[in-house]
C-alpha cells in the first residue's frame, strides 16, 4: 500500500493506530459485557449493546486526544451518491435470492406480513419491503450509527493504518465474534443446531462486514456504512424474517441460515476480485492510495 508519509511519520502512524486499537478494545470488552447483560434482561438493553462500539471509539478518541476528523462524517460527494442504489438494493436482492429459494422449494414458508392493510400477498409484501427500505432504514440508524462509529469509523481504519494483514477480513471476523454471546444465549435468531448456527453466522457477518468495509473505504465516508447496516436490519429482519415460517426455516434463512450465508459469501468474494482504492475524507485530509493490501 502506497503512502504519502515519510518513514518516521509512517512508523508513528502505525504506532498510533496500534495504541488506538489497544485502548478501543480495552473499553469495548467491559462495555459490551454490560451490554450483553442488559440485552438479556431489558428490551432497551440491545440498544446500549449496539452503541458499545461507538462509545468505545469515543472514549478512545478522548483518552488519546485523537479528534474526530478521521471519522469522515462528510457525506462523500458523488462516490456516496453513486453507492446509494447498491446500499438500498443489496439487502433486497440478497433477501429475494435466499428467501425466494427457501419459499419456492418448501424449505421455508411464506406468510403474509402482519399489517392492517388488506391487499394481494405479493403486493402487500412489496409495500412492506418498500416501507422498510425507506422508513425502516431511517429508524434503524439509531442503532447502526452506534455500531458503525466503532467498527468502520474507528476499528477498520486503524487496522489498515496498523498494517494488520487483511483488515477487511479481520474486521469482519471481530464483528462476528462480538455477536456470538447473544446467539449462544438464544437471544438472536439461530437455527436448531447451535454449532452450525455459529459457523453460518460467522460466514454471514464476516462477509457482510467485508462489503460494508469496502464501501466505507472506497467512498471515504462513514455514511454508506451507517445506511447499509440500517437498511440490512430493516429489510432482512423486519420484512423477510417476519414473513417466513416453518419448522426448519431458521436453518435456511436468517443471518445464521444456509442460504443467506451462501448469498453473502458469494457477493463478498465477487467484490473482493475488484481492486480496492481506499479514500479518506476528513476536514484536514483527503488522500487516495492503492488498496492492494486491503483485499479480504
Amino acid at each position: 500500500m502506497q503512502s504519502n508519509f515519510g518513514p518516521d511519520e509512517e512508523i508513528e502512524r502505525i504506532r498510533s493506530a496500534r495504541r488506538g486499537l489497544l485502548v478501543y478494545f480495552a473499553l469495548l470488552v467491559p462495555l459490551s459485557t454490560l451490554g450483553y447483560v442488559l440485552a438479556l434482561h431489558f428490551p432497551l438493553g440491545a440498544l446500549f449493546l449496539m452503541w458499545a462500539p461507538g462509545l468505545s471509539s469515543i472514549g478512545a478518541r478522548l483518552l488519546l486526544r485523537e479528534g474526530i476528523a478521521d471519522i469522515s462524517l462528510r457525506f462523500g460527494g458523488r462516490r456516496t451518491v453513486r453507492a446509494l442504489p447498491f446500499i438500498l438494493l443489496y439487502p433486497v436482492v440478497i433477501g429475494l435470492l435466499a428467501y425466494g429459494i427457501a419459499w419456492g422449494t418448501g424449505l421455508a414458508s411464506y406468510t403474509d406480513p402482519d399489517t392492517f392493510i388488506h391487499a394481494p400477498p405479493g403486493l402487500l409484501f412489496a409495500a412492506v419491503l418498500l416501507f422498510q427500505v425507506v422508513a425502516g432504514t431511517v429508524v434503524g440508524l439509531i442503532g447502526s450509527v452506534g455500531e458503525e462509529l466503532g467498527w468502520r469509523g474507528y476499528m477498520l481504519t486503524r487496522l489498515v493504518d496498523a498494517r494488520i494483514p487483511r483488515p477487511l477480513l479481520t474486521s469482519g471476523i471481530i464483528w462476528g465474534i462480538w455477536h456470538l454471546p447473544v446467539i449462544l444465549f438464544g437471544h438472536y435468531d439461530s437455527g436448531p443446531y447451535p454449532v452450525l448456527s455459529v459457523l453460518l453466522f460467522m460466514i454471514s457477518v464476516t462477509s457482510f462486514g467485508c462489503v460494508i468495509g469496502r464501501l466505507r473505504l472506497t467512498t471515504g465516508s462513514i455514511w454508506p456504512a451507517f445506511l447499509l447496516h440500517a437498511c440490512w436490519n430493516a429489510v432482512i429482519q423486519d420484512a423477510f424474517d417476519s414473513s417466513t415460517t416453518g419448522a426448519h426455516a431458521l436453518l435456511w434463512t436468517g443471518e445464521s441460515g444456509v442460504l443467506v450465508a451462501l448469498a453473502l459469501l458469494a457477493t463478498a468474494l465477487l467484490m473482493s476480485r475488484r481492486p480496492l482504492i481506499a479514500r479518506r475524507l476528513s476536514d484536514v485530509e483527503t488522500r487516495e492510495h492503492s488498496g492492494a493490501d486491503l483485499h479480504g
